[in-house]
C-alpha cells in the first residue's frame, strides 16, 4: 500500500458513508426499538434528540478536531494534542475500541450465520423452533468460532486494501444498501394487519416519561453507544480526511444518519412484533428478552408467520450483517492506524490486528457469559473514553478549538458557543450517566457487587479497567517513543487537497 491515493478518502460522500457506517451497528436494530418502546416511545425520541445535540455531536466534533490537528492514530494523537505524559490516554482510547472488536466480530458472525439459515429457509418453516436453533448454535463452539473467523476475515480483506480502495469503496455501497434493506423490511412490516399498534408504540409521545430520569438516562446512553461518540472511531477515520472537510456538517450528518437508521429499524421491528404476536403479552415478552432474545428468538419466530417472510428474513439479517461489518471495520482500523504510526506496513499491521483479534475473540465465541461480561465492561468503558476526549479538548482550549479548528475558512456551518458549553458540561453529564449504570449494577448484586467474577458487577468493570490503565501508565514513555514523529500512516506522507504535508510531532 504505497500509493498516496489510497490514504485519504477520495470524496466527502465516501467519508460520510464510512462515518455513518461506523456509527450504525447492531445496537440501532436490536437495542433502540426495545429501549424506545420501554421509555415512552415519542417521549424517548424527544430525549434522544436532545442527547444527540448535547452529547453525541459535540464529542464527534471533538474527535475530528484532535484527528485533524495531529493526523495520527489514538496513541500519537493524544501525545501530540495533550502532551507526552498523557500518551497513556491514547492507548486507553485505542484499546477500548479493540476490546470491543474482539467480541463484536463474534456478534457479526451470528448475523452471518442467521443470514445463511434464512437463505436456506430454515428460519421460515412453519414448525421452526427458534429457541432450539439459537441454543444449538451458541453452544457449538466449532460454529461460533468459524463464523467469528469469517467475520474477521472479511474485515481484514477490506482493511488490507486501504482507505480509498477498501473502506471507502465498500462503505459507499454497503451503507446505502443497509438503509435500503432496512427500509424494505420496514415497509413490509408497516403493511401488516395490526402493524399500526407498533407504530403507535414507537411514536406516541407519552409525555409523562419526560419527567422520568430513567428516560433521559437511557436516551443519553443510546446516543453514546449508538453513535460511537468519544470512542476514537471517528477520530481514526478523520485522519484520512482532506483539510477542506467541514467538521460541523459532517458530524451532524453522522448523528442524524445514525438516528435515522435506528428509526427505520424501529419501524421494521415494532410493527412486526405487534402485528404477528399472538397476544399483547407475547409482544411485551419479546421486547423484554434482551438484544439477542428479541432478534434471534422472538423476531425470527415471527418471520415464519409473516406473509413473504422467506424474503424478508434474509433481507433483515443481511442488513444486520452490513451494520455489524461497517462498525467492525472502524474498530480494526483503530489498531491498524496506530501500528502504521509506529512504522508498520499496512498489510502487516492488518494481519496482526485481525489475527490477534480473532484469537482474543475466541473466548467470547466459546462462552456467551464471557461475551456478555466483555460487552458490559468495555461498553461502559466507552463512557470513560468520551470523558477523556472532552478533557483533551478542555486542556487544548475549548474556544480555541471551536474558532480555529471547527470554524475554519472552508466551513459551511458556523458552530456557536453551544458546542463549547456542551464540552465543558460533559464531565457532569458523564458523572450522571456513568453513576447511574454503576448504581444499577450494584442493585443487581447487592451482596457481591465487588466480585470481579460476576458477569455484570461493578467489581468486574473496575478490576479490568484498573489493570488496563496501570499497564498503559507504566508503558507511557515507551508508547510516546514508539510512535514516530512526523510519520504518516503507512510510512508515507499524507496528501491533503493536492498538497503534500508532513505531520510534526511535539
Amino acid at each position: 500500500m504505497n500509493s498516496n491515493d489510497n490514504i485519504t478518502f477520495a470524496s466527502r460522500f465516501g467519508f460520510i458513508c464510512a462515518a455513518i457506517g461506523m456509527a450504525v451497528g447492531t445496537g440501532n436494530i436490536w437495542r433502540f426499538p426495545r429501549v424506545a418502546a420501554a421509555n415512552g416511545g415519542g417521549a424517548f425520541l424527544v430525549a434522544l434528540t436532545v442527547a444527540i445535540f448535547v452529547w453525541a455531536i459535540p464529542l464527534l466534533m471533538a474527535e475530528m478536531v484532535i484527528a485533524r490537528k495531529t493526523r495520527l492514530g489514538t496513541v500519537g494523537a493524544i501525545r501530540d494534542f495533550m502532551g507526552r505524559k498523557f500518551t497513556w490516554i491514547g492507548a486507553w482510547l485505542g484499546f477500548a475500541g479493540l476490546a470491543i472488536m474482539f467480541y463484536y466480530s463474534v456478534v457479526m458472525g451470528w448475523t452471518v450465520k442467521y443470514f445463511t439459515l434464512s437463505l436456506t429457509g430454515t428460519l421460515t418453516r412453519g414448525d421452526v423452533d427458534t429457541v432450539a436453533i439459537w441454543n444449538t448454535f451458541t453452544t457449538t463452539p466449532s460454529q461460533t468460532i468459524f463464523f467469528h473467523f469469517v467475520s474477521m476475515l472479511i474485515g481484514a480483506v477490506v482493511i488490507y486494501k486501504g482507505v480509498t480502495e477498501g473502506i471507502e469503496k465498500v462503505t459507499k455501497v454497503m451503507v446505502p444498501a443497509l438503509f435500503i434493506l432496512l427500509t424494505i423490511t420496514a415497509i413490509r412490516a408497516i403493511t401488516l394487519p395490526g402493524a399500526i399498534e407498533g407504530i403507535k408504540y414507537l411514536f406516541t409521545p407519552n409525555l409523562e416519561h419526560l419527567a422520568s430520569g430513567k428516560t433521559w438516562l437511557e436516551a443519553f446512553t443510546q446516543a453514546a453507544w449508538s453513535t460511537g461518540a468519544g470512542w476514537a472511531l471517528l477520530m481514526t477515520y478523520a485522519v484520512y480526511t482532506k483539510k477542506e472537510e467541514d467538521i460541523g456538517v459532517n458530524c451532524f450528518l453522522v448523528g442524524f444518519g445514525d438516528t435515522l437508521a435506528a428509526l427505520i429499524a424501529g419501524m421494521a421491528v415494532l410493527p412486526t412484533i405487534f402485528a404477528l404476536a399472538p397476544t399483547v403479552e407475547y409482544a411485551h415478552e419479546a421486547l423484554g428478552a434482551g438484544n439477542t432474545g428479541l432478534t434471534f428468538i422472538y423476531l425470527t419466530a415471527l418471520f415464519s408467520k409473516m406473509p413473504g417472510g422467506a424474503i424478508i428474513a434474509p433481507i433483515f439479517f443481511l442488513a444486520m450483517a452490513f451494520a455489524a461489518l461497517s462498525s467492525l471495520l472502524s474498530m480494526i482500523e483503530v489498531g491498524v492506524l496506530n501500528l502504521q504510526d509506529a512504522g508498520w506496513e499496512r498489510g502487516k499491521a492488518t494481519l496482526f490486528v485481525c489475527g490477534f483479534g480473532f484469537l482474543l475473540g475466541v473466548p467470547s465465541a466459546y462462552s456467551l457469559n464471557f461475551l456478555d461480561n466483555q460487552d458490559w465492561v468495555w461498553g461502559v468503558a466507552l463512557l470513560i473514553s468520551g470523558l477523556l476526549v472532552s478533557i483533551a479538548i478542555m486542556k487544548y482550549g475549548v474556544e480555541k478549538a471551536r474558532m480555529e479548528e471547527i470554524n475554519h475558512k472552508w466551513s459551511d456551518m458556523y458552530i456557536g458557543r453551544w458546542w463549547s458549553i456542551c464540552i465543558q458540561l460533559f464531565p457532569l453529564m458523564f458523572a450522571v450517566v456513568f453513576g447511574w449504570w454503576v448504581w444499577q449494577s450494584i442493585g443487581w448484586y447487592p451482596d457481591s457487587w465487588w466480585n470481579p467474577l460476576e458477569v455484570f458487577s461493578p467489581g468486574t468493570m473496575f478490576v479490568q479497567w484498573a489493570i488496563a490503565i496501570a499497564i498503559f501508565i507504566g508503558l507511557n514513555n515507551w508508547l510516546a517513543d514508539w510512535i514516530k514523529k512526523g510519520n504518516a500512516p503507512g510510512g508515507i506522507q499524507h496528501t491533503i487537497s493536492g498538497d503534500t504535508t508532513i505531520k510534526e510531532g511535539k
